[in-house]
């Protein structure tokens, strides 16, 4: 799958196929792809904690409060990303320029993320509704949960959709 074709296809699933187990080897190619995507600095201000299982079904019930997010309860797989802290430089940067590089960085690691777990066939959806303070205990992490990504196999109902962009038009000046 060339990258065109993961950005046509990559859509956030809502239905996972909550019986079939996501390889480790998928998982790994994730992962790896996520080291690899850049940051400021390259500082890599971030830290991944997978959870499968038990621990899953806890992060998934810790981004449902107010009725939100119940799909997540399939997905094998809730991957959490936490805050860590920058680089001096990366600090530096961020205090004398006032850009807040980590959640930059956080964004592209999730779009690395996504793309890479498309390109395996799997399905993900990037949540931002959850309890922080559950997950880090959940993960005994001490960085701000930023975001949990499910990742699964789509369920069979779960088809794509058509994807509803603003016109490049709109987005983009050319100068």
């Amino acid at each position: 799958m060339n990258f065109s074709e993961i950005a046509q296809t990559r859509q956030s699933c809502r239905s996972y196929d909550a019986g079939r187990a996501v390889e480790e080897e998928k998982l790994e190619a994730i992962l790896q792809s996520a080291r690899l995507s850049p940051s400021a600095c390259n500082s890599q201000p971030y830290h991944f904690s997978v959870c499968r299982g038990e621990t899953a079904k806890q992060v998934a019930k810790a981004c449902q409060g107010m009725g939100m997010n119940k799909f997540a309860t399939d997905a094998q797989v809730m991957l959490v990303i936490s805050e860590e802290p920058y680089s001096k430089t990366a600090a530096m940067g961020a205090k004398v320029k006032g850009n807040d590089y980590r959640s930059i960085d956080i964004g592209i690691a999730a779009a690395y993320i996504t793309a890479e777990a498309t390109a395996q066939g799997l399905g993900t959806c990037i949540l931002g509704w959850l309890d922080n303070e559950k997950i880090q205990k959940i993960c005994n992490l001490s960085g701000t949960v930023r975001l949990v990504i499910t990742i699964g196999y789509a369920a069979e109902d779960d088809k794509l959709r058509t994807k509803k962009r603003k016109d490049l038009d709109e987005l983009v000046s050319r100068f």
